[in-house]
């Protein structure tokens, strides 16, 4: 066989690998959005019956999939180059909150819904592989949190979590990038899910996300 060959053939074979994992994940998550969704549900039903539907409408009007959001410019976007990539033991004091690259744990974090903190070394190393991490204040309003895990949904690279002393109520991180968000209304978080959900602007795109630290509820 020739080097060609061999080189083709190995690179066909990291492509269905790869193939393989973003699907178990995203059935991993479909099941996951399926349960929440019904937890939700059963919870609004009972709130409708103590304060008369009040809750319907704030759900209703934090609807995240209007064309409106997946269109908004990604205005406050702030960049960052020349990051660290090693891997070390330890905490790793990073300049920004929370961090979005440098050096980090040998082990990355497994990407879903977390209602704990994670850890920033082992989040960083899945923004190496590919994740977005969206943050949010701990006493972020349970509709703001409901329309964020909305947008994530289906989403085999994102990790979500909370993260107290955030510099904004939400904040939504990449390799090298950052936005800061003061609702999950804002048009620009959907933006930002659709433009970093791919991962192809991080140094190892497609890296495993599944497999590492950490049992996410969804």
């Amino acid at each position: 066989m020739s080097r060609k060959t061999d080189k083709t053939s190995r690179q066909t074979q990291r492509d269905s690998a790869r193939t393989a994992r973003l699907e178990a994940v995203r059935k991993q998550q479909r099941d996951s959005a399926r349960r929440r969704k019904a937890v939700i549900v059963a919870a609004s039903v009972a709130v409708v019956g103590l304060i008369g539907g009040v809750s319907w409408a704030v759900v209703g009007a934090t609807d995240s999939g209007s064309p409106t959001q997946s269109k908004a410019a990604l205005t406050g976007l702030q960049t960052y180059s020349k990051l660290a990539r090693d891997h070390v033991t330890g905490k790793v004091p990073y300049p920004q909150t929370p961090p979005v690259g440098g050096n980090h744990s040998a082990t990355w974090q497994n990407c879903g819904v977390y209602s704990a903190p994670v850890p920033n070394e082992e989040a960083v190393h899945s923004l190496e592989h590919g994740a977005m991490w969206i943050t949010y204040r701990p006493d972020l309003p349970a509709s703001d949190l409901t329309a964020l895990l909305d947008d994530v949904s289906g989403e085999p690279y994102a990790l979500v979590s909370p993260y107290p002393g955030l510099p904004s109520p939400i904040v939504a991180s990449a390799w090298g990038v950052q936005l800061k968000l003061t609702a999950a209304s804002d048009p620009r978080l959907k933006s930002f899910i659709n433009t970093y959900k791919s991962g192809s602007k991080a140094p190892e795109p497609g890296g495993e996300c599944t497999g590492g630290t950490g049992t996410p509820k969804g």
